[in-house]
């Protein structure tokens, strides 16, 4: 019989290490396909920030891989909002079965709280970034037709 899964522990998992898929491996065990998929999204946007540093923000790669990292961390923090949203009777059923409901507390609201504020963020910021990259491309390539 595996050990029973906390609501609470599963949502700060997610808001800290979501985005290397540490809460599927804690909720599905190590076999979990979709655990160790989660990683590389994250790592090949952080290899387009490593890009942007390393050599500018003319890099048009960086642009196509760093809004994979923001992709990354914004679903992370979607399945802590949905993990500390979803009512103790439904997660004890799905996780828990055949244990006794045990309430999840203020601790399971502060990390939805904290991953809306985050996911938010990096979201809009993802956007912002890739919006901006893309009319910047799509003015210089209309410069260069007109030259």
């Amino acid at each position: 019989m595996s050990m029973a899964k906390s609501k609470t522990l599963a949502t700060w998992i997610a808001l800290v290490g979501g985005s290397l898929g540490l809460h599927r491996f804690y909720l599905h065990g190590p076999r979990d396909p979709w655990g160790w998929l989660w990683p590389i999204p994250t790592l090949i946007g952080a290899y387009g920030v490593e890009r942007v540093i390393r050599i500018g923000q003319d890099d048009p790669l960086s642009w196509a891989l760093i809004p994979l990292l923001g992709l990354a961390i914004s679903a992370a923090m979607l399945a802590a909002i949905v993990y500390g949203l979803m009512p103790d009777e439904k997660w004890s059923q799905r996780f828990n079965a055949g244990a006794p409901v045990t309430p999840s507390g203020w601790a399971a609201v502060i990390g939805v709280v904290l991953a809306l504020l985050l996911g938010a963020t990096v979201l809009m910021s993802t956007i912002a970034f890739g919006g901006q990259r893309y009319f910047e491309y799509q003015v210089d390539e209309a410069r260069k037709i007109s030259q």
